[in-house]
């Protein structure tokens, strides 16, 4: 299990090549990048993530540990950025690595929902007018009952 919370951008295709080329004997690898999203009608400037340091990591590591107990993992990675980023950057990046696609796949749909819920980051979204907290949603909240 690998955990990252950092500043810096990341490149996907390594970060997936790394990870693939650390699996043996396993036959599924499934991955997940989110990106900054901008607002329908454009104007989004940049997206700031805050978080605290060591109690992200901690966190994050337990939503791993939980899905590594749910489902018959090889590997988890979690890579996890803060600071500002701008529409089209990498947020976050989910690999699980499973013997079966069906573990693979339902772990990193687990690991994608907590995170989005759970995680503690705290994401600022900053226009040329304003600047507004996002707030959590229901929708997000909802989609963790499933588990």
């Amino acid at each position: 299990m690998r955990i990252v919370v950092q500043k810096l951008p990341f490149d996907s295709g390594v970060e997936l090549n790394a990870f693939t080329a650390k699996q043996s004997n396993m036959g599924a690898i499934v991955s997940f990048t989110g990106v900054v999203r901008d607002f329908p009608n454009g104007g989004l400037q940049y997206m700031d993530i805050e978080h605290y340091a060591g109690m992200t990591e901690k966190a994050l590591e337990a939503i791993a540990t939980d899905a590594m107990s749910r489902w018959d993992l090889g590997d988890v990675l979690v890579i996890h950025r803060y600071g500002m980023l701008t529409p089209q950057e990498p947020i976050m990046m989910v690999a699980t690595a499973s013997k079966h696609r069906k573990d693979a796949f339902e772990a990193a749909d687990f690991l994608m929902d907590f995170l989005k819920s759970r995680a503690p980051f705290w994401k600022k979204e900053q226009t040329s007018a304003s600047h507004e907290w996002v707030a959590s949603k229901q929708d997000d909240e909802d989609a963790l009952k499933r588990w």
